[in-house]
Order: C-alpha cells, then structure tokens, then sequence
C-alpha cells in the first residue's frame, strides 16, 4: 500500500531540517501540461526497460525525488519504494511504498544499509548547494546495503551550456567529473559513466515517439550527438 508520512518538522513538538519551500507544485504545473506529461511517461517506458539491465529480479528499489514515479513504475524489482517532498502517493502503483520526506532525511525515515537501489534524475541540480549535493549522496549511502548501488541521471552543464539555467528551479551545475567526484568523496566506488546519454529535456525538439527513443537507446553513436545527461552508476563497498 503506498503511504504517507509527515517531512520533518512538520510533526508536533520535533526537530529536524526545515524543508524547502514547497514551490515545486506550482512550478511543475506551469512547466508540464498533460500532453507533457504524456510524452514523459512514454519515454519513461522505454527508459525503464533500457535501466532494468541494472536492478536484479529480488532487488528492493527506492526512487528518491521521484517526482510522478516515471522511473519507478517502469521498472520491475523485489520491492518497489519512492520518495519525494511533494504528496504524489496517489499518483504511483499501489505496491510502490511511497514516503513523503526531503531527500535529505531520508536518513531518519527509511531504513538503513537496506536497499539494493537507489535511484535519482534530474535532481541534484535542484539543490542549493555543492554542499548539499554531497550531503544527499551520503545519505543515499548510508540507505545502501553494502555493494548496493546509486545510479544517477543528471543534467551536464559541460554540455549543456547556458541553458541549464532556463529552469528557475535549477540551482547547482554538475558535470559528470564533478557528479563522479561529489559520489567518490561519499564514500562510492564509480563502476559506470556514460557521460553523454540522453538529451537534456523533454522539451526539446528531438523525436519522442517511443520508438524513436527505444532506438536511440540502442545507438550508442547517437548518445555522442545528442546527450546532454550523464548517467552515473556508483557502488557502495562489499565490506
């Protein structure tokens, strides 16, 4: 069943980080109508079946950020779970267990050295600082059982440019050699890095059928023509 629990700070009496302003509602809202949506979910599909190459059958999964779940209702794994500040438990499949919190206490409400998986995209750059891009990969650690493994996919300012700021919500430029170092110093052990894969938003121009994305994914060549995201993929130490 998905549920819900308070962010921090929010509940009587106790502490905890002040979550960020919750803006993220009205921003998305204006940014993606339902045609937009649309379109995401069927990339995500394709996405989904590309990714699973990275979780095994029993594997117990979180999506932090999870946004609408695109990632974690795409995928198949032993347990299904998904995070985000936002109240989108409604929006995911009823075996996906949903917590609402601020991905930097996720920590405090989820269990720890239990997961296989931890999934994050297009999040980081929405952090307020390097400083706190490197607190959530700790936390994202200390979440992993050992051996567990982050896969991240993140907008590359390197390639990307000047327009990695047309989102006001964006706040910290990654690259895919600073997103490697930021894991690195977190504790992670780096055992993949595609450093151009996707294009940079739904957004743009480029063919969005779904067959369209399935053969992109499966033409490396043309990840070095159009890739503006990296995709990283971390592992936490055996012992």
């Amino acid at each position: 069943m998905a549920q819900i629990k308070p962010l921090k700070g929010d509940e009587p009496g106790r502490g905890g980080r002040k979550p960020p302003p919750i803006v993220l509602k009205e921003v998305y809202e204006h940014r993606f109508d339902e045609a937009d949506q649309a379109r995401k979910e069927a990339i995500w599909r394709e996405l989904g079946r590309f990714l699973q190459r990275y979780i095994t059958p029993n594997a117990r999964v979180v999506d932090i950020a999870c946004d609408l779940g695109y990632f974690i209702r795409n995928i198949h794994a032993g347990e299904r779970w998904a995070t985000d500040i936002r109240d989108v438990g409604a929006t995911l499949p009823p075996d996906v267990r949903f917590i609402r919190a601020s991905g930097l206490d996720l920590a405090d409400v989820l269990p720890n050295d239990s997961f296989d998986l931890a999934f994050f995209s297009n999040y980081l750059e929405h952090l307020a600082s390097t400083e706190a891009v490197l607190e959530q990969l700790r936390v994202t650690y200390s979440l992993l059982k050992p051996g567990g493994r982050v896969l991240i996919l993140q907008p590359n300012i390197r390639l990307i440019g000047g327009s990695y700021w047309d989102f006001i919500d964006h706040q910290t430029a990654l690259t895919d050699k600073s997103l490697a170092e930021a894991a690195t110093m977190a504790g992670f052990s780096t055992k993949e890095i595609i450093a151009r894969f996707l294009p940079y938003t739904t957004k743009s121009r480029f063919p969005q059928h779904h067959l369209l994305v399935r053969a992109y994914l499966h033409i490396p060549p043309a990840w070095l023509l159009f890739g503006k995201q990296t995709l990283y993929l971390g592992e936490k130490p055996k012992s």
